[in-house]
């Protein structure tokens, strides 16, 4: 019987091949089921599952990978002088890889939007991930409570409460994309312009997962067992307009919002000026540049972020991604990136070229010989 150990060369060249039908297949499929779909079930998956079979996906395959690679240096006669640029590439390997899984751990990216309206912000938008939002606008005059519930817990028959609130809110229906239904209502038990005015329904979601119009169905009642005029239900969905959900209760004043996760930025960025330069003769966009104040504690830095040459600060990358204006109202759209392994893959190659280079010193006085 044929023995296989962890750090057998066959392993790895398996594993390669995989990662090759992997990348194939997500990108043929991109085209049906969209970008982050595709990302999610083939690169993200532990298990890959085609029909009822049960395949390794991208990231069981990456580990696999990396502990095929770590094993190599406990292999008998590897650590010699006539191997050290070999065990450099293989150091160098690993490197890339950790790299890629503290990526894919830690990373955070989204979008912040500047206007030349409200100017200054200080959060980005998950382009994926949702969140309940409850805020509290009478108790603050110039910071306000938050409560955020993650779209992870969004679930049917949940009940959502927090110690800072006064009543809890039981999850009655929830879509990731929904169509909208007129349905007036007149009874006392639906609050607010959505709910006593609209349904929906849910249906399937877009291509693009940005294009999906989230809804939630929540049902609000007082905490301490008392009725209140504020207890009923209420819709709040991921379109302007129809997102923020007002509740007064007991006079104060509450805000109901489903929106983009959030993830607030220990510096604001305020926009000076946003520009857009067309193609001759069209209105087809040829660049765009947004001109920013980096306001850090009491410090003030002026920047300006192009297509081409992005803003760094703390960590975080701000690219120039999009341009916007309507009704004279210009919005400057930054990608913004925070990744913890952005160095390794710069660090990984000079390493394996660094081994490369060590092994042909090495085997270069072999070939003279012949």
């Amino acid at each position: 019987m044929m023995k296989i150990k962890f750090s057998d060369p066959r392993i790895f060249v398996i594993t390669i091949i995989w990662l090759m039908v992997l990348v194939f297949v997500g990108t043929v499929d991109q085209k049906y089921i969209g970008l982050y779909q595709s990302q999610k079930k083939y690169f993200s998956s532990m298990i890959l599952w085609i029909w009822y079979i049960p395949l390794p996906g991208g990231l069981l395959t990456m580990l696999i990978l990396t502990l095929n690679l770590i094993a190599f240096f406990f292999k008998k006669n590897v650590w010699n002088k006539k191997k050290l640029g070999v065990l450099i590439v293989h150091f160098g390997s690993i490197l890339l890889l950790i790299g890629g899984g503290l990526t894919y751990l830690f990373s955070n990216e989204g979008a912040m939007q500047l206007t030349t309206k409200n100017k200054k912000t200080n959060f980005i938008q998950s382009y994926h991930d949702k969140e309940l939002c409850v805020i509290n606008l009478s108790e603050f005059k110039d910071s306000l409570e938050y409560t955020n519930f993650s779209d992870k817990i969004l679930k049917i028959g949940n009940t959502l409460n927090f110690e800072t609130l006064p009543f809890e809110m039981k999850v009655l229906n929830y879509c990731d994309n929904s169509r909208l239904i007129i349905d007036n209502k007149k009874d006392e038990l639906h609050k607010g312009k959505m709910a006593k005015s609209y349904n929906f329904e849910c249906i399937k979601s877009e291509i693009e997962n940005s294009e999906n119009k989230s809804a939630i169905k929540l049902l609000l009642k007082s905490i301490d067992s008392k009725s209140n005029d504020a207890d009923g239900i209420y819709i709040s969905r991921l379109d302007p307009g129809q997102n923020v959900q007002k509740i007064d209760y007991n006079g104060f004043e509450y805000a109901v919002i489903l929106q983009p996760k959030r993830t607030y930025l220990p510096f604001d960025i305020e926009l000076i000026e946003v520009t857009k330069i067309n193609h001759p003769n069209s209105e087809i966009a040829k660049s765009y540049s947004s001109k920013v104040n980096v306001l850090d504690n009491n410090n003030i830095k002026r920047k300006l972020i192009t297509m081409n040459n992005p803003l760094r600060f703390k960590g975080y990358t701000f690219y120039q991604a999009h341009y916007e204006e309507e009704a004279g109202i210009k919005t400057s759209v930054l990608a913004v990136v925070k990744n913890y392994g952005r160095l390794f893959p710069y660090i990984s190659s000079i390493i394996m070229c660094i081994g490369i280079l060590i092994q042909i010193f090495i085997r270069m006085p072999r070939l003279f010989k012949k």
